[in-house]
């Protein structure tokens, strides 16, 4: 049965972000001279810029203030969104669902700036879209708010929707807002208990109903 409202994660759910900011944020570190650590892709996954950036002040000496940081990170991504590719067979649900009439809406942890970047490029704009991001919610994922916003801005009971991530901390902000959490990482893993573990865009039809 298809749900009465979809919310969708961006980076690394709907587009295939997470390369383009990982490769910004290796130049962004590199640029201060600042070695990126091996595991930084695994750490910073799904994680909003300000504990990214408290991260990189304590454990590896990044002495710029946050705002100048900020900046320079995303100096080096938004030229990459030229690139950005949709995650294959997201959007053509996205767009089924919005055919059928489905409230959707999109809950990410990125700033408003890299959010309406990345879906003008991948052509997910249109009069009446309802997007949360960091600069509009108090705590990030996984806090439950920006998934709770989500419903409100679109008027339903947050039990009656479907949210969608790629990670573990946005699945734990779909699941602490009391919603049917669906997890689909970019390769198998384990998900956060509570959450439907899908590996493919057919897996997300057959849970959504389509």
């Amino acid at each position: 049965m298809t749900p009465k409202a979809v919310f969708w994660d961006m980076d690394g759910t709907l587009v295939d972000s997470e390369p383009l900011h990982e490769a910004a944020l290796v130049a962004a570190l590199r640029s201060v001279g600042i070695a990126p650590p091996t595991d930084l892709h695994e750490r910073v996954l799904g994680v909003s810029a300000g504990p990214v950036y408290a991260m990189l002040r304590d454990e590896f000496g990044l002495d710029l203030p946050f705002d100048d940081w900020i900046v320079r990170k995303y100096s080096h991504y938004l030229p990459l969104t030229e690139t950005l590719k949709p995650r294959p067979g997201a959007i053509e649900i996205f767009n089924e669902l919005r055919e059928r009439g489905v409230a959707q809406a999109v809950v990410s942890n990125s700033d408003r700036l890299i959010v309406d970047a990345n879906l003008r490029v991948v052509g997910l704009s249109y009069p009446g879209m309802k997007t949360v991001s960091r600069n509009d919610v108090r705590e990030g994922k996984p806090h439950p708010e920006p998934f709770l916003r989500a419903a409100w801005l679109a008027g339903v009971d947050p039990a009656d929707a479907v949210a969608i991530d790629d990670s573990r901390t946005g699945a734990a902000s779909g699941l602490a807002a009391g919603m049917r959490t669906i997890f689909w990482p970019e390769a198998p893993m384990e998900g956060p208990d509570g959450a439907i573990v899908i590996n493919s865009a057919g897996d997300l039809r057959k849970q959504l109903g389509l």
